[in-house]
């Protein structure tokens, strides 16, 4: 029987309280954002709110919990952001929305960082719950990023690889792992690109002995790009039903999926809240699209990081998908 399970791909948006106590803390230009060495105050401040956001995410009945990323000023960026060996520069428009970061300008040979693994420690202390790390995938830090190291598009991405290789194998136990991988939508892979992003998440997924689930979002993969990933060795891959509705229930059609699947099916930028029953009657409509094909978890998820979102709203959509997981549980048994 089909597993329903509950989670978001994380990236929330910080309480209140935290937002107007580190705009004062930390101020607001470039030299103010995280670099990985801030001080005893912003240190406490973002502790404070992980605590925050570990407790709404049990609150409201989430099958995983992540740890919320607040301290990524840049979004999908962040692990190389703070990293030692580059050198954030000018603003740059993040994809064509309203959001930006900083540039991250690859200056040296990318060794251990560990930024990440230490925030999923302190998540780790503060749940009983099952954990869920998550991460840029390899394709969409390297689009991201600017190279001045490497010098060679392959080798780049090899490198990014590598780097999130060494990152995922300090990671504490965790249950599911999320790489988050827009830009196979948004900025699609050429001919031989496409392969190779799939080798580099398969190289990252083959880090962990969680489950990984690979999130593109924003709408569909092209049918080339779909076909590659699923030769990576993943457990699930995500859906954007929010965004594309015909093309995603077209490539699982044509092409098939992996045994487990994550369906974006509320919001993560609007502010109207989904009923639960509506998120239950949209899961049941992907599988009944799907004749015979029957999946051995279902996570159920916001199609985007909810960072966008009023700290309000966020907490809604917890409470949203995990009643309508369980709605589903229900009518599955």
């Amino acid at each position: 029987m089909t597993e329903y399970v509950s989670t978001t791909p994380g990236l929330y948006p910080l309480p209140d309280w935290a937002k107007d106590d580190l705009s004062d803390l930390k101020g607001h230009q470039k030299h103010d954002l995280i670099s990985g060495d801030e001080g005893e105050e912003i240190t406490a401040a973002y502790e404070e709110a992980r605590e925050e956001v570990i407790g709404a995410q049990e609150e409201a009945g989430l099958d995983r919990v992540v740890e919320g990323q607040l301290r990524w000023d840049d979004m999908l960026a962040h692990p190389l952001a703070v990293h030692d060996a580059v050198e954030t520069r000018g603003i740059v428009r993040y994809y064509d929305n309203n959001n930006f970061y900083r540039e991250p300008v690859v200056q040296d040979e990318l060794g251990f960082s560990g930024d990440v693994a230490d925030e999923l420690e302190a998540a780790a202390d503060l749940t009983d719950g099952d954990l869920q790390a998550v991460l840029p995938g390899p394709y969409s830090l390297a689009d991201l990023a600017t190279d001045e190291q490497y010098g060679d598009e392959a080798d780049f991405l090899s490198a990014i690889a590598d780097f999130l290789e060494g990152e995922v194998d300090a990671f504490p136990d965790v249950e599911t792992l999320f790489l988050l991988e827009p830009s196979l939508v948004e900025n699609v892979p050429e001919d031989g690109q496409d392969e190779r992003a799939s080798e580099a998440i398969d190289r990252v997924a083959s880090a962990t002995d969680a489950d990984v689930v690979v999130q593109p979002y924003w709408g569909a993969l092209e049918e080339k790009m779909y076909a590659h990933l699923l030769d990576a060795d993943i457990d699930a891959v995500g859906f954007d039903f929010v965004a594309n509705q015909d093309d995603n229930l077209y490539n699982i059609q044509e092409y098939g999926a992996t045994d487990d699947v994550a369906l974006g099916l509320a919001d993560g930028q609007n502010t109207l809240v989904e009923d639960p029953e509506a998120i239950r009657d949209r899961t049941e409509w992907v599988e009944g699209q799907l004749g015979v094909t029957e999946f051995e978890t279902v996570y159920l998820t916001t199609n985007t990081e909810t960072f966008y979102l009023p700290y309000s709203k966020y907490q809604e959509k917890l409470a949203v998908l995990a009643e309508a997981a369980d709605l589903a549980e229900v009518t599955a048994a």
